[in-house]
């Protein structure tokens, strides 16, 4: 697994000229020690198409410094970037190649800009000698190596201020003040190859601006590329085991499937049902483990809850071995569906939706009128599954029934999610509104869920000659708490059924 630091840092202008400010006056700092010269030797690779510098990520193999390797950095934020190293080689190391098959498919990356940095580098230390930011004055040549810019090179000096390992984010801040004091100022670019990229590219007329959506059609694609872009985004996450990755994967995958059903008479279904359906098999995959993590942390916080003097025999242990036999390979499974031909099929599947969408008639129509009969069309089914939950006594058919409602609850609230750039406010009120009710049964569903795995868990314990009191208990609290959502439901779908609610999107 390759080495992984979180880079906090802020970049400069700075010319020949520039002097660079006593920053031992910076608040907090004791001494500015310097470290002298490195010479740093940078291939940055990307696809031909600059596939990964579009989406800010940057590759590439460096010599020189205490850290040459291999860099792959993913963006977190302005000016702060997940920066992973592997040890120097002639070749993409593997674990690389496999973080950026999501961008890559079938395409090689191949070196497209050098650059050559003469590093000149100090410590802003405290009194007790700890490194609070590394500050570098880097005189930059870049040299075009593919594309129509080939050969083209650019020379620059830049300022880099890179925060400590769990430094205070604040210090960058007076930093700043220090340096702005002396005349130098934030650079545009967010990192050196994009400065490379942008002054080695010949010049070219300015393309006109993308107009904003205007009609229904524009306005459903802009949700569905967002959509397709969270789901390779996130695909290095999942790979990386990042906290809510998978969950947001899903979720992606969801919304999705959800807008090509909701605005169906805007995508043609003869297209968008197959690519639901690869969609579908795409969320059972990642599901698995989500489904258990959920169910571990109700269950664990159930747990918790409870005196000490209620948690008879080994329940926590028996929790945990229970959990981890589910979970059994579920993680390398959910990595080798990322590396399965199926899925990557599915991305460039996706790809080719977004280039070439199967816009219907009424994606020509004012979204005004187009959008608002699909979200309450979506709404009209809710309705209906509502009805049909309300109507039954409690027990195992009204769950399912509740469970039905919950799904259709989803549906209408990503549909009013899915408007909301079109139809702002009342787009958004009922959204939240379905959210609500969404929330509700999901809370229901949870509680029917974890009364299934509570009785396994108690009829294992009794097997085992465990007391199964504990368990018990913790059953009879998740019937309370269904108890509990089946009566606060009338009133929460009343509030999200107000007709002045639907009146408010009425076309």
């Amino acid at each position: 697994m390759a080495d992984t630091k979180r880079e906090i840092e802020r970049k400069y202008e700075a010319t020949d000229a520039t002097r660079l400010p006593d920053l031992s006056r910076v608040a907090g700092v004791a001494r500015a020690v310097p470290q002298g010269v490195t010479e740093l030797d940078a291939v940055y690779y990307d696809t031909p198409g600059l596939r990964l510098a579009a989406d800010s990520l940057t590759l590439r193999r460096r010599t020189g410094g205490a850290d040459e390797g291999w860099h792959l950095k993913f963006p977190v934020a302005t000016g702060i970037r997940d920066e992973l190293h592997e040890p120097l080689g002639d070749t993409l190391p593997r674990s690389f190649a496999a973080l950026l098959r999501s961008r890559l498919r079938h395409d090689e990356v191949t070196p497209v800009v050098r650059l050559l940095s003469s590093r000149d580098v100090q410590h802003l230390t405290d009194a007790d000698g700890t490194l609070l930011a590394e500050v570098s004055v880097d005189t930059v040549l870049a040299e075009r190596l593919a594309g129509k810019g080939r050969g083209t090179t650019a020379t620059w000096t830049e300022i880099e201020v890179e925060l400590a390992d769990d430094g205070d984010p604040a210090f960058l801040d007076a930093v700043e003040k220090r340096l702005r004091k002396a005349g130098v100022r934030p650079s545009d670019a967010s990192s050196k190859l994009a400065r490379a990229l942008a002054e080695t590219t010949p010049v070219r007329k300015k393309k006109r601006e993308t107009e904003d959506p205007h009609t229904a059609g524009d306005h459903v694609l802009a949700y569905v590329r967002e959509q397709i872009r969270t789901i390779v985004e996130r695909d290095p996450a999942v790979r990386r085991d990042l906290p809510d990755s998978v969950h947001k994967m899903r979720v992606a995958t969801r919304r999705l499937r959800s807008a090509f059903k909701t605005y169906r008479k805007i995508l043609d279904r003869e297209v968008t049902d197959p690519v639901g359906a690869e969609l579908k098999w795409l969320a059972g995959e990642l599901g698995v483990d989500r489904d258990q993590e959920v169910l571990d942390e109700r269950l664990t916080g159930r747990i918790d809850a409870l005196p000490t003097t209620l948690a008879l025999g080994p329940v926590r242990g028996r929790l945990q071995v229970w959990s981890a036999a589910r979970r059994t390979g579920s993680r390398r499974r959910i990595i080798d569906v990322l590396d399965g031909k199926r899925y990557l099929d599915l991305l460039d599947t996706l790809d080719a939706l977004a280039a070439d969408p199967p816009l219907r008639p009424a994606a020509s129509r004012a979204p005004g009128k187009a959008l608002p009969r699909a979200v309450l069309k979506d709404y009209e089914r809710l309705a209906g599954r509502m009805d049909h939950a309300l109507e039954h006594p409690p027990g195992p058919e009204r769950d399912t029934a509740m469970h039905e409602a919950r799904k259709a609850a989803k549906r209408a609230r990503y549909a009013g999610e899915a408007a909301r750039p079109a139809l702002g406010k009342p787009a958004k009120r009922f959204a939240k509104r379905m959210k609500a009710v969404q929330s509700l049964l999901g809370d229901h569903q949870d509680s029917v869920v974890a009364r299934e795995a509570l009785r396994t868990l108690a009829v294992q314990a009794h097997a085992a000659g465990e007391t199964t009191f504990t368990w018990g208990l913790l059953y009879g609290h998740e019937e309370a708490t269904a108890d509990r959502r089946e009566r606060e439901l009338p009133e929460v779908w009343a509030r999200a059924s107000d007709p002045l609610l639907r009146a408010d999107l009425a076309p």
